[in-house]
């Protein structure tokens, strides 16, 4: 008897978690913010999360089939608009992206050659490892093994920008909790997010290119595209740029970077639309990559490099999100950094359907009503969405586990009684 009752309660168990965790994944306890299909009420719901939650500025841009169908700015301070240069946190990996495939097609890069073969200024540090499985494909893909964790804090205005090459070696700037050392700590293949691997692809650039960093992407990724709002160092300092915001509204430092591919992107709402729109055909027909890649490299691109618990999640450059429901992914990239710099772009290279959302101020408002647009659009969950939400996902389901476990422990006692009443 009390065999089969822990068998039964193991079963519950087991019944339950498989229930909520995959109908948390597919969404079955969720309501969209507004009816599918319903590009207004999609627009007001958005409008009024960015209205209510913002706590700085933010520029927001929908398109639908590549054309923009609406957009919102809002600030605390000095107004901003579609040309208001953004600092873009970690979105600026998406665009260091297409200047390393610019050098693939090129010839001058090997996708999967050592990453070793490129490189003078500065090597990967001894280890127990073989540093020569570290490629172009998987620093692309984070699964080059390195294990520096960066995140990069950035330098207050005044404060010497530490040299590339010293960064990788130790990165003054590295964010808490990691010691900004880009070194081969877990087996190549693997999937671990690396600042740092960005950072070399900087320097990859600048050695195979003979450029500087800034220079090569404006010359053969920014200006080509029509980004000409944008650019990885700021040569003047005011020049229209958003104003930095905390989580109170109260205005923040501007940080700069060495780490220019991985985080110091300046970007405006309008060239990263330009960006989505790169990836469709164009009004006059231009093809997909504009000429600047080959719509084939964009599909290489948005293909599985990484997964992470079955689930795709990466590709060369852009997070694979969710599936469209058409045989491919939504992608795109997200930016975090402090104080409170959020920003989210998201496309559904099937359509040409996108959003993109720039804003200080609030932490994770950007991927927040991204991770909402995708679910409105597709029923599927966002990568990210699931991230900062796990914490609650796993209250509840530890909530359920106690709940069973308390209901067989009080039918147990009743069986036990109404048998000794016999």
């Amino acid at each position: 008897m009390i065999v089969r009752f822990v068998v039964l309660t193991l079963l519950a168990l087991f019944v339950w978690t498989g229930v909520f965790v995959g109908g948390t994944i597919e969404g079955w306890w969720r309501t969209p913010i507004a009816p599918a299909g319903d590009t207004k009420a999609f627009l007001a719901a958005a409008i009024g999360e960015i209205d209510t939650k913002h706590r700085g500025n933010v520029a927001f841009v929908l398109l639908q089939r590549g054309a923009v169908v609406g957009d919102h700015f809002v600030s605390l301070g000095k107004p901003v608009d579609r040309d208001t240069r953004f600092q873009v946190a970690s979105m600026s990996k998406w665009v260091t992206a297409w200047g390393v495939m610019t050098l693939v097609e090129a010839g001058k890069l090997d996708l999967d050659a050592p990453v070793s073969k490129y490189l003078t200024r500065w090597k990967l540090p001894p280890s127990q490892f073989d540093n020569n499985k570290v490629t172009v494909r998987r620093l692309l893909s984070h699964t080059a093994g390195l294990t520096d964790g960066l995140g990069y804090a950035g330098f207050k205005p005044g404060e010497p920008i530490q040299p590339l090459e010293a960064s990788l070696s130790k990165a003054a700037d590295a964010s808490p909790g990691h010691d900004g050392i880009v070194r081969v700590g877990i087996e190549p293949g693997t999937f671990e997010y690396s600042g740092g691997g960005f950072t070399l692809l900087q320097l990859l650039i600048e050695e195979v290119s003979g450029q500087p960093f800034n220079d090569y992407m404006k010359a053969n990724v920014l200006g080509p595209l029509g980004m000409t709002g944008s650019t990885f160092i700021l040569d003047e300092p005011a020049a229209n740029v958003a104003d930095f915001y905390d989580v109170n509204g109260k205005p923040a430092t501007h940080y700069r970077f060495t780490a220019l591919a991985a985080a110091s992107l300046y970007t405006t709402a309008a060239d990263m639309t330009r960006l989505l729109q790169a990836h469709m055909p164009g009004q006059a027909g231009e093809p997909p990559g504009r000429g600047i890649l080959k719509p084939q490299t964009l599909k290489d691109m948005r293909r599985a490099h990484a997964t992470q618990f079955g689930v795709d999640i990466w590709g060369l450059g852009t997070i694979l999100y969710a599936p469209n429901n058409a045989g491919d992914y939504i992608i795109g990239h997200d930016g975090n950094n402090e104080p409170a710099i959020n920003t989210a772009a998201r496309l559904d290279p099937a359509t040409g359907d996108g959003i993109v959302i720039l804003e200080t101020g609030n932490r994770l408002l950007a991927t927040s009503v991204a991770g909402e647009w995708i679910f409105w659009r597709t029923g599927n969950l966002d990568l990210l969405t699931l991230a900062m939400e796990a914490k609650s996902i796993f209250t509840t389901l530890v909530a359920g586990w106690i709940a069973i476990i308390l209901a067989a422990l009080v039918a147990g006692v009743w069986l036990r009684l109404a048998r000794a009443r016999r």
